[in-house]
């Protein structure tokens, strides 16, 4: 869980693991090819009427697909959810997370120095107190 998150990132219930995922993965695997892509959005207002389901948690279950090879080579983009076709479609997808996380890294590395600069106290060697 991320802290501040706790709600959003907890790990998934027995009701996602039993009935969510098994939806989901029936459903993604039919999404092959960027122009049968479906969005977050789309899902929920699917499964609203019969499934208890939010956005947050449809996004935390598609992640327990993808890190368990549910539907292999299931990516996202601003166009939504759908599995590649391509190595090129899977690379692609694959650069832009690492950009991603190289991008997150920094903004942790400035904080961090930031952190440090602001609240980190220099010793006084004139004023031992």
């Amino acid at each position: 869980m991320l802290k501040g998150f706790e709600k959003q990132t907890e790990e998934l219930n027995a009701y996602e693991l039993q009935t969510l995922v098994p939806v989901l993965v029936a459903g993604l695997r039919c999404k092959v090819g960027k122009r049968c892509a479906v969005t977050n959005k789309y899902i929920v207002r699917m499964l609203k009427d019969k499934y208890r389901v939010s956005d947050v948690r449809v996004r935390k279950v598609i992640n327990y697909i993808r890190l368990n090879a549910l539907v292999p080579c299931l990516v996202a983009t601003s166009d939504g959810y759908y599995v590649a076709q391509t190595e090129d479609e899977l690379r692609d997808y694959e650069q832009s997370l690492y950009g991603r996380e190289c991008a997150i890294r920094n903004v942790r590395l400035a904080i961090a120095k930031q952190r440090e600069q602001t609240f980190t106290r220099e010793p006084n060697l004139f004023n031992q107190n």
